[in-house]
């Protein structure tokens, strides 16, 4: 019998982050299937945005402030989290597989000897079972799996879950805790971010390039088309090992796993481990000449010719379409 679900929320520098909203909408919603209810965690210092959780549904939104804790610390995280879901027996923890989540989680199954299943990318119920479907090979297959400890750990893929605003909510109940003595063996201790430039991880639509643009100086035509576009720039591994654009920017499964409203292939090929980064998105297009790249096997559109004519091409028409 399922008690409690928590939703722990993930923040940058103060801020709640979009998958943390939808981690706590997800918790909510799973508790309604379940006739139970959904708690939120934040831990950190001032969150300036931590009203906004109301709106999803919990029922109470719980902030372990510790100045130290600004920033994050995989010590000192997952000994508060843990403490907190032992005390109010939390059965079901729930976090985003972003970077952070996917240090966090294992660590809180450990301490709180819970099944852990990650990267999930849907949650069914089969009677009052949990049944998490996540990818497996490579994102060539979906797997459906039941975790059978009472305590469970799960991580949501960003940007495949929204966050839905909560029919009829209540005003969550807010409650800070004070927390002291935390074990710090490990911190963050800043953050470097590429000024104007969109996470490949947040971001609703993703403009990436490949080998096919020959060269770093081409870029710019990438970068073009996602200002046009409002987009985030990413790459495939083999441009990034070749020093073209930044390790952040890499998408696949030894970069960033992705889940756009709209993704948009230049220059890839579409090897199996880029597709394991992107294949989700709701609508892939690929432009390549190779009109037998396997990246069209998951495009829903595609365009086969050369890109250093297509996409300018691309950039124009939608710069007009903006400005009519």
């Amino acid at each position: 019998m399922v008690n409690k679900i928590l939703a722990v929320l993930e923040h940058r520098e103060g801020t709640i982050k979009r998958s943390g909203f939808e981690a706590a909408s997800i918790a909510a919603k799973l508790a309604k299937d379940l006739n139970t209810f959904a708690d939120a965690v934040v831990v950190g210092d001032a969150i300036s945005n931590i009203n906004e959780v109301s709106k999803y549904g919990v029922q109470k939104v719980i902030h372990l402030k510790n100045s130290e804790l600004a920033n994050y610390s995989s010590s000192g995280y997952t000994e508060v989290i843990t403490n907190l879901a032992k005390e109010s027996n939390y059965d079901i923890l729930i976090l985003s597989n972003t970077s952070l989540g996917k240090d966090l989680a294992p660590r809180l199954s450990i301490k709180l000897e819970a099944g852990c299943v990650v990267d999930c990318v849907k949650l069914n119920l089969s009677g009052s079972d949990l049944i998490l479907t996540r990818p497996t090979y490579a994102g060539k297959a979906l797997i459906d799996v039941k975790i059978l400890s009472d305590k469970k750990v799960i991580t949501l893929r960003p940007n495949v879950f929204k966050a839905m605003a909560a029919e009829n909510s209540a005003v969550a109940e807010l409650v800070v805790k004070e927390i002291s003595g935390v074990n710090l063996r490990s911190k963050v201790t800043s953050f470097k971010k590429s000024v104007g430039k969109m996470d490949v991880a947040e971001a609703d639509i993703i403009v990436s390039g490949g080998r096919g643009m020959k060269g770093p100086e081409n870029f710019h035509l990438i970068e073009e088309l996602a200002e046009a576009l409002g987009a985030a720039v990413g790459a495939s591994r083999a441009v990034v090992d070749a020093g073209w654009r930044p390790h952040n920017e890499q998408v696949g499964q030894t970069g960033k796993t992705v889940s756009p409203t709209l993704y948009v292939a230049c220059g890839i090929s579409g090897a199996i481990q880029h597709l394991a980064g992107m294949s989700s998105s709701k609508y892939i297009v690929a432009v390549n000449k190779d009109k037998d790249a396997p990246i069209f096997t998951v495009a829903d559109y595609g365009i086969t010719g050369d890109l250093f004519e297509i996409i300018p091409a691309l950039t124009n028409e939608i710069k007009k379409v903006k400005q009519s």
